[in-house]
């Protein structure tokens, strides 16, 4: 059974967003954001209790912004899905989770080292240039 439930346009989707915020750190850098856009569909707390769908979370507006960068800046988004992209999406969609992004619901590059907090909740892990952080324990059961 799927982690979340999904059609075509949101692996399209999901995929166009995984390749535009890693591409550069290879298919494991991908699948890790593409476990923190799945864990942001499922969470039901904090800054995603009002996305419900991939859609949702790519598209969520936080601050005036774009939760992603890509959306707004990101030619590469803007492309078409690759089969190699569409594959991973699917294998997050289904079941794929890992650390340090298994239960992370926020990533970012710090063009730095990865401090150890981001707005309050803590590192989880890092992999080549991100940093992943997950919900402080306790504030968000539906991502565990």
């Amino acid at each position: 059974m799927a982690r979340v439930k999904y059609n075509n346009s949101d692996v399209d989707l999901m995929a166009r967003m995984m390749r535009a915020e890693a591409v550069g750190e290879g298919q494991q850098g991908m699948l890790y954001v593409g476990n923190v856009i799945v864990n942001r569909s499922i969470a039901d707390c904090l800054d995603f209790e009002d996305v419900r769908s991939i859609r949702d979370v790519i598209f969520q507006v936080q601050g005036g912004n774009y939760s992603f960068e890509a959306v707004q800046k990101g030619n590469v988004f803007y492309q078409r899905a690759r089969s190699t992209e569409k594959r991973l999406a699917e294998k997050n969609l289904n079941y794929w989770r890992e650390h340090p992004a298994k239960f992370a619901l926020w990533y970012f590059n710090p063009y730095g080292p990865c401090p150890p907090t981001w707005f309050g909740q803590p590192f989880s892990g890092q992999f080549k240039n991100h940093c992943y952080y997950e919900p402080v324990a306790g504030t968000c059961d539906s991502v565990y």
